[in-house]
């Protein structure tokens, strides 16, 4: 599994004795990295930023043999020389010195496009070792790599892996070791660059000498080896089937989503009512103020137990989803297929892969942001990414599509298609609006040429189902699901303010609401749809039970039993079909919930740009809302 060992053992460097080693994890994207580092340390691991940028990093502990090493997972980058974010922070972590060991992992499928990064850091670095991950796939398409001969001509250790099935990874750990206890090695492949005058120069000879080497050490047994790859490229990225095979795959998860969502949605309903039950005996038991009892379990109890029920099922089937997509390499794809359109709108083509995460939640599709290394079109991205509906949204969407515009309201397989596909059409909106919005930002505030960037296309590979449930659920749906509940508390006690304090007669949420009649009768909507909207800044899930609170004249958060109950209590109220696809509209644009608004602020550092990302789709959905009115009043 090994290479031959180049260095000399014979001394030991000047901190073979600290017990704790730091190495650092380099490579390619979609090489296997993550999966590396998450076998090796398992959960002793943290997240972070590094200082004075954007871009995150992980950094995890492991033991052997009785030594503590630290894996500080360095960002995924093609080159060390591109200027890019994560592409600087990974040169300046390498020549700081602050790692013992750098582990370059590369793809076996591909060496030859891995060299090119590997070379560099050899250039860079006094302890290397090439970790070659994903040997099984290379076994599969008859790819043979001579892992002496590359050991040879790198100058440095080479070990092979499946990291996937923790493969190698004991021989990895024994290599670490040894070069950490040993002197900095003599023959490493570094290139002498006297006779080049510029950086395209440099690069040039970096990929001739990746070409040379794999050349002498890499071998193709099969003439055709890629071609099952190549046959789903045609199909996935064709421009006659690329884009309506992406709808299919988008509206079929939204269609798992929604009929998946139904049933544990309704269960941690009747779960956190059971539970309500008793809460309120214990303060009724301890003779607590009703005001107090009110705002700690009518409101923010209520609030924060509606926003899990709703939001978490759908999270924890979107995610997971998404990610298999992801693992599969199909993503990729997905920004291949959308590269031209926002690349005309003044935006970067990885901004379709920030827009799909914001699917499951805006703030990760803003925190996604960063893997745009323009900081003009990283902006744009995270300016429109609330345009696509989050899954708080989705619940609303569905309820109003379901009610008022497919005919029905039983929960049949025929009318969840529909929904799917009518939930598809608004999307689809929702894309466009973020294309012209993309444009009218790079044509005004930010100003500039659109930049080109690398798209690597990562061979197809089988999606590691149980892992990657676990990793969606642990990294994307819990660490959402937590921002969400934390701004529910406070925005539970203020809901319940609103509806237990008069004014007169009337509660506090009946005097704004029958301010703001006036107003949103011009876009459709009436002053409770609105003032809804605004209360629900904390969480987009709790908009439609404010509505029905406010409707019933309830002092806290209401659950409909039935979407025909929904459905007659929305009538009764005066709400109309134009009424439904106004409130819709507004729902696909308006501005963005806290949580969103607090990851622009710390992704941007700028309040210019936060009051924009505000401002922005809230101007697009008051503008849209009243055209559309104006036009349904004469139509309908």
């Amino acid at each position: 599994m090994t290479g031959k060992k180049t260095q000399n053992t014979s001394q030991s460097p000047d901190n073979m004795n600290n017990d704790k080693r730091t190495i650092a994890l380099a490579g390619n994207p979609n090489v296997g990295k993550s999966t590396i580092f998450n076998a090796l340390t398992g959960l002793n691991q943290h997240t972070g930023n590094w200082t004075g940028k954007t871009v995150s990093n992980a950094v995890g502990k492991y033991t052997y043999k009785d030594k503590t090493y630290e894996l500080v997972d360095l960002p995924g980058t093609y080159s060390l020389f591109a200027g890019s974010a994560e592409e600087e922070v990974a040169r300046n972590y390498i020549e700081s010195g602050d790692s013992d060991v750098v582990v370059i992992v590369c793809d076996a499928t591909c060496l030859e496009r891995n060299l090119n990064l590997a070379l560099q850091i050899i250039n860079i670095s006094s302890r290397v070792i090439l970790c070659i991950n994903l040997m099984d796939e290379a076994e599969k398409k008859g790819i043979t790599i001579d892992i002496d001969e590359l050991s040879l001509h790198l100058g440095c250790e080479v070990v092979s892996v499946i990291a996937r099935s923790e493969k190698g990874l004991d021989t990895l750990k024994e290599s670490i070791e040894e070069v950490c206890s040993s002197p900095p090695q003599k023959f490493l492949k570094r290139l002498d660059f006297s006779d080049c005058k510029t950086e395209e120069e440099r690069t040039v000879k970096f990929v001739s000498a990746s070409e040379e080497i794999a050349e002498k050490c890499v071998s193709f047994n099969k003439a055709h080896y890629d071609k099952r790859d190549r046959i789903l490229d045609k199909i996935f990225t064709s421009r006659l089937t690329g884009i309506p095979i992406m709808l299919l795959l988008l509206g079929g998860i939204f269609w798992l989503t929604i009929v998946g969502a139904n049933y544990p949605s309704e269960m941690l309903s009747k779960l956190f009512g059971f539970l309500q039950i008793h809460i309120s005996s214990f303060f009724e038991y301890i003779n607590s103020p009703s005001w107090l009892s009110g705002i700690l379990v009518d409101g923010v109890y209520k609030t924060v137990t509606w926003v899990v029920s709703v939001m978490l099922p759908p999270m924890a089937i979107f995610f997971p989803l998404f990610t298999l997509l992801e693992d599969f390499g199909y993503l990729p794809r997905v920004a291949f297929n959308l590269d031209k359109f926002f690349r005309k709108s003044g935006a970067d083509g990885k901004a379709a892969l920030t827009m799909c995460m914001g699917f499951g939640c805006n703030a990760c599709g803003v925190i996604g942001c960063r893997i745009i290394s323009s900081p003009r079109e990283r902006i744009i991205a995270m300016l429109t990414n609330s345009f696509v509906p989050c899954n708080g949204r989705f619940p609303t969407l569905i309820a109003i599509i379901t009610m008022f515009l497919i005919g029905g309201v039983s929960s049949s397989f025929g009318n969840s298609f529909l929904c799917a596909l009518v939930l598809l059409l608004v999307i689809v909106l929702g894309v466009f609006i973020t294309l012209l919005s993309s444009r009218f930002l790079s044509k005004t505030i930010l100003k500039g040429e659109s930049t080109y960037f690398t798209l690597e296309l990562p061979p197809y590979r089988r999606p590691q189902i149980g892992k990657v449930i676990i990793r969606s659920i642990l990294d994307r749906t819990l660490f959402v699901l937590g921002r969400a509940v934390t701004v529910s508390v406070p925005a539970g006690a203020i809901i319940w303010i609103f509806a237990n304090i008069n004014i007169g007669d009337n509660s506090l949420i009946n005097s704004v609401s029958s301010f703001l009649d006036p107003f949103a009768a011009l876009i459709g909507l009436d002053g409770i749809i609105l003032l809804a909207f605004i209360l629900g800044f904390p969480a987009n899930e709790i908009v439609f039970p404010i509505i029905l609170m406010a409707y019933l004249s309830q002092g806290s958060l209401t659950e409909y039993e039935s979407l025909s109950q929904l459905h007659n209590l929305l009538i009764a109220n005066g709400w109309t079909v134009t009424t439904a696809i106004c409130t819709m509209l507004f729902s696909l644009c308006h501005f963005p919930c806290s949580t969103t608004m607090i990851s622009i602020y710390k992704e941007t550092k700028s309040i210019k740009y936060t009051a924009i990302s505000f401002l922005l789709p809230l101007c697009i959905g008051i503008l849209i809302c009243f055209i559309t009115k104006n036009i349904l009043s004469l139509v309908l």
